[in-house]
């Protein structure tokens, strides 16, 4: 298959980069990281997590953040819920998209959600069945689609079924994430081809971890595919709190400028996104952890 004419990028770092990072940031500055993404022409910034806030301080000023946040038209602001808690928190402030959450791994949702992957799935159906009746739109995700920091390698079929069953209970895209970022070009291709095998790829995104520096391949890999869909984090923020040494995710910048440079659309202003990952780069009191980013400034 040829790579696709364009993708849509789903920005990530105010909800997956934030939640994952020691220094807390003050939910004016998460306002303005929103207002500055959605004038880059990004259009999906997932804006914030309606977990609870025991379980993930750093997002716990979610209905601020939403609530204040300017809304331009034409972009869209998923937010992550766990539950129907989260769901009726979400709606109260205006959530129109939301995303729903679970793991290819046995033993990773076990450890993270006390629970086994079907009765995860259980969980979700009565959100599902509320989005659908409040016509909210749902994205599914898929975690630890190459490797588990528990269980090791996660066979392809659990992925291809878990992704199936999303897709199946009403996802109009299901995002499949490398969480620990172990996966390798040929090992991501042949999980997303099995995959777009049984869910229509016009309806998967990717999610890649760059731990050990291998995301940027691995979305070259699938693009070849015919992925039209990327997950990234501006100043590649983030990381997975449940695996040892699990870096950020890949940064928007740099997959920006890759997807640029082959000759594909994305609709992004590149200098501009750049500098808003410095800017919060500055934030979080450190370098910018996009190469892009550093070599625009430089």
């Amino acid at each position: 298959m040829t790579q696709p004419a364009s993708v849509r990028i789903v920005e990530v770092g105010p909800r997956d980069g934030l939640q994952n990072e020691k220094t807390q940031i003050a939910t004016a500055d998460k306002i303005a990281l929103i207002d500055r993404l959605s004038a880059t022409g990004l259009r999906s910034i997932e804006a914030t997590s309606f977990v609870s806030p025991k379980w993930v301080p750093q997002l716990a000023d979610a209905a601020e953040v939403f609530a204040g946040i300017h809304r331009k038209p034409g972009v869209h602001y998923p937010v992550l819920v766990p539950n129907e808690q989260g769901y009726e928190r979400a709606r109260a402030v205006g959530v129109e998209e939301i995303a729903v959450f679970t793991a290819a791994s046995e033993a990773f949702n076990r450890t993270n959600i006390n629970a086994s992957i079907d009765e995860s799935l259980a969980r979700f159906e009565p959100v599902m069945a509320r989005a659908k009746a409040d016509g909210v739109a749902v994205r599914g995700y898929v975690s630890t689609v190459l490797g588990c920091p528990y269980q090791g390698a996660v066979p392809v079929a659990d992925v291809v079924r878990v992704a199936r069953a999303l897709h199946a209970m009403g996802c109009y895209e299901v995002s499949l994430g490398d969480t620990i970022g172990v996966g390798t070009p040929g090992k991501a291709r042949a999980m997303f081809k099995a995959v777009a095998s049984e869910v229509p790829t016009a309806a998967l995104a990717v999610h890649f971890h760059d731990t050990y520096g291998q995301a940027l391949s691995n979305i070259l890999a699938c693009l070849e595919e015919g992925v039209a869909v990327v997950d990234s984090a501006v100043s590649g923020t983030g990381g997975c709190p449940y695996a040892k040494g699990a870096s950020g995710n890949v940064a928007s910048e740099d997959v920006v400028y890759m997807l640029h440079g082959l000759g594909i659309e994305t609709g992004v202003d590149l200098d501009a996104l750049a500098e808003t990952g410095r800017w919060l780069a500055g934030l979080l009191g450190r370098e910018t952890g996009s190469k892009v980013g550093k070599a625009l400034a430089a």
